[in-house]
């Protein structure tokens, strides 16, 4: 499994780090919530542990931006043990919250809960010939692995997971190329353009990756 940690305590990150490499994870660290969300977006993380208190964004606006385009599982640390901030965070789309100071033996345990909730939780979706599967990573058509770039799976996994929901082209752009971008639809239409020529038996009729005009695109599993 891939954990990103996001923690700006320099010195419990990097014990953090030891210990979960200790045990045969892969590690990922950030300081800052700008660097969570490209590392989140770029680096395919299994599952994040996420501090509150970032210097830059909160954790709280971390974890909203990637809920709004991916179901990946979060686990929250926190030195605030007061109910209203841990309903606040549960209801952000945080998988688990654990309060300051932990114990090394309480966080693997929830590493491994949230592991196993993930696996029942995100069954691959079949889609006409296409089967897409978000815990691997992987997309066949008609039994043939098809290869996307990390941007493309970024952009059709925003898509899947909001379950036919149409999804906003602001908030596309903000899942797949960062925050800074909010305007640059020319970048959909190309990338929208391309899965469709991999993933639709006919690109210029699509079944599964639809327009919504003026608003966003929306994947149609049916």
């Amino acid at each position: 499994m891939r954990i990103l940690l996001v923690e700006d305590d320099r010195v419990l990150l990097r014990t953090l780090a030891i210990g979960l490499r200790a045990e045969g994870y892969d590690v990922l660290v950030a300081a800052d919530g700008r660097t969570a969300l490209d590392a989140c977006r770029e680096d395919d993380p299994d599952l994040v542990i996420l501090d509150l208190g970032l210097p830059d964004l909160s954790g709280f606006d971390v974890l909203r931006s990637v809920r709004s385009w991916s179901a990946l599982p979060f686990i929250v640390l926190s030195a605030r043990s007061d109910s209203v901030d841990k309903v606040t965070a549960l209801d952000a789309g945080a998988d688990d919250y654990v309060t300051k100071p932990f114990g090394m033996d309480e966080l693997l345990a929830r590493i491994r809960a949230a592991g196993r909730r993930t696996g029942s939780e995100r069954p691959p979706v079949q889609a006409g010939e296409l089967c897409i599967d978000l815990t691997d990573r992987r997309v066949t058509r008609s039994g043939e692995r098809v290869h996307l770039t990390p941007k493309e799976w970024a952009l059709l996994e925003a898509l899947v997971v909001a379950d036919g929901r149409v999804v906003r082209q602001p908030d596309l752009l903000h899942a797949v190329w960062g925050p800074g971008y909010g305007d640059e639809s020319q970048y959909l239409r190309t990338y929208v353009g391309t899965l469709r020529k991999k993933l639709e038996a006919d690109a210029s009729r699509p079944r599964h990756l639809v327009t919504e005009p003026g608003v966003g695109y929306r994947f149609e599993a049916s």
